[in-house]
Parts: C-alpha cells; structure tokens; sequence
C-alpha cells in the first residue's frame, strides 16, 4: 500500500519532470507505424470495415515492433508489438473466412446490395433466402409468356432481376414490372394458402429477362419459421403493391387527366356503384317513365360513405351525386374491369395492414 502511494505521489504530487530532451528524432519506423494506427481506427463498421481497420493495425503494430528491435533496442517493444500483431491477423483470418462463407454468386450479390443492404438484413437471413430458392437464376425469353390470365395457377413468387416485363389484361397494357420489382406480388397477397387460383393478368416478357422464384409451399414454412423474413417480405410486397398501384394510376391520370385516391374504398366508388346505390338509381327512373335511349352512358351513382363510430347516427337524406363532367369512367368497361381486379387483388393486403399485423 505505501508503495502505491509513494508511485502515486510520483506521479501527481511530485512529478519527475525530463531534466533533457533528445537532440533527434526517431526513425522513419515509428512515425510511419503512429500513421498506420491512426488510419486503422478510422475504419468503419461491418465486416468490410473490420478488415480495413485490422489490417491497418496489423501493419501499424508491426512497424512498431521493427522500431523496438532495430533503434530503440528494447525487448519488451518488440514482444509486446509483436503480440498484438499475432492478435490482429487471427482476427484478420476470421473475418476473411466470415466473409467468404456468406459469399453468393454475382446476380445474388447484386440483389443484396440493391434491396436487402440498404434495409440492414443480415447476412445470415439473406443466406437463408436465398437458400429457399434452390441459389437458381432463371431465364425468360423475350415474347415468352410468364404467366397467362386464367390458365397459369398461381404456384410460386417470383422476383425480376434483369429485362422487362409487360402486365396485361384482356389484351389491354395495365403496366410495367421492372428489374428489382415482385412479378406477382398481387396474386401471392391475396390468395390465402390454403386457396389455389390462377392470375387474372399474363406476364409478357419484351426483353430477354432473368428472375429468381419461390416455390408457395417452401416459402410459407420459411415466413411461418423465420418471424423476421417474414416481416421483410411483408415490407417488400407492400411496397411493390403500391408501386403498381400507383403505376395504374398514373395510366389513367395520362388518359382521363384526374388522379383518384388509391385507397381500396375510394377506388371501389370510383369502379362502380353499390347495391343501395343501384336501388337509389331505379327509383328516379321509374318516376321519369320511359328508359333512356341506348346510345347515352348511364349514370352512376354514390352515396358517401358513413363514418364509423360507436353510437349510430341518423340516416342522412340520399342525394344524388353527379357524375364528373371530364371523366368518361362510365363509358370504359375495359378499364373499370382492370382497376376491379387489381382492387380484389390487393383486399387482402388493405385488410392486412389495417388490422396492424405489420407492427407486431
């Protein structure tokens, strides 16, 4: 104790201040080796930056330990440097092997660094991702059909990774699937597994495209396994649902010049009337007596829709609302028959996220 106290005192109360310094500097060694250190803790994180700042330490602490042999003379520099650096390369071979174990081929790579990288999924999860479906890259040619409206059942979950792909129905273009996009994300969100269907659209390729594809099974077992993939591929398919959502829209905003609110209610008045709203719009056309010629577009009409709250408040009057003057909605079957499809596809998905499942 009186020792501590006496090496103490030293320190604090009596410092031994250096009664000469040294005429010259130190070698080339040592000012090289504080710079090699200073550059390995500027890393960063992640396995990429361990192996920066690692490596760096490695080549600081050897330096280190050459300056101890050669001009300082001191034993105790070299082997303490040289122990440091043992530690460091263990920790270098580590690393490297970390990294050679989670390597993927270049079109895996890609995907990776383009969608799960960016949302900080771990390796390891991709890992088994990928691994659900079998490591395949798979071609499509162009003009080849990926799936036809009413004869494909709807089997897998496919993912773009390359070329283009045209969504149609009926011979009409709905829109796009791009590379990094879901190909059938609407079909997968609302059928139930247990359910089998076939698509409502066909899938054209116009370029010669690759894809990678999930079998339904194998791909349910892993979401019903795995709780986080399954919250990323909850996040993933909303994301591409709403990009094809908007998509449509932007395609009827070009030919009627209006924007419609893409929320599944709004969207179904905009499709077409209920049955109340039917019954509302017999009655004035009873009263008005003769039918209408054929050649006129007939007249929807909507109610609004009552808010929801506890205690149920009177019945408002119906009124009738008019129809947009610049809007030609009525006229255009083909187009009303698109937006009511991709409204039941995308039922579930609405149903799924209002109910907050996601935040779970």
């Amino acid at each position: 104790m009186s020792t501590n106290s006496t090496l103490l005192d030293r320190i604090v109360f009596y410092p031994i201040l250096c009664e000469g310094w040294k005429q010259y500097m130190e070698g080339a060694i040592y000012h090289l080796a504080g710079f090699l250190l200073l550059l390995g803790f500027m890393g960063g994180s992640g396995t990429v930056g361990s192996i920066f700042i690692f490596g760096f330490l490695t080549a600081g602490f050897f330096c280190a330990a050459l300056w101890g042999w050669l001009e300082a003379c001191g034993l105790d520099i070299f082997i303490w440097n040289m122990l440091l650096v043992l530690i460091c390369l263990l920790q270098l071979a580590h690393l490297v092997y970390q990294l050679r174990q989670h390597a993927f081929p270049e079109e895996f790579d890609m995907l990776y660094k383009q969608v799960c990288q960016p949302l900080q999924v771990p390796p390891q999860v991709y890992k088994e991702i990928v691994k659900c479906c079998e490591e395949q890259v798979l071609p499509l040619a162009k003009d080849q059909n990926y799936a036809v409206e009413g004869k494909t059942s709807i089997d897998r979950l496919s993912f773009l990774l390359s070329g283009r792909v045209r969504v149609s129905q009926d011979g009409q273009f709905l829109h796009y699937v791009f590379p990094y996009q879901f190909l059938d994300s609407p079909e997968w969100e609302s059928l139930p597994p247990s359910e089998e269907g076939t698509f409502q659209v066909t899938l054209t390729a116009e370029t010669d495209c690759s894809f990678i594809t999930w079998q339904r099974k194998d791909l349910y077992l892993l979401l019903a396994k795995e709780r986080y993939i399954a919250r990323l591929f909850s996040v993933l398919l909303g994301f591409d649902i709403s990009e094809k959502l908007y998509a449509l829209n932007e395609k009827l905003f070009a030919k009627f010049g209006l924007r419609f609110d893409i929320r599944l209610p709004s969207l179904y008045h905009v499709l077409g009337p209920a049955s109340s709203d039917m019954e509302l719009e017999k009655e004035p056309e009873e009263s008005e007596g003769p039918a209408a010629p054929s050649g006129l577009l007939p007249t929807f009409v909507q109610t609004a829709p009552a808010a929801p709250c506890t205690v149920s408040p009177p019945a408002p009057p119906a009124h009738l609302r008019r129809p947009r003057p610049d809007s030609d909605l009525s006229g255009e079957d083909s187009t009303s028959l698109v937006l009511e499809d991709f409204a039941e596809l995308t039922g579930s998905f609405m149903d799924y996220l209002s109910e907050g499942e996601y935040m779970k």
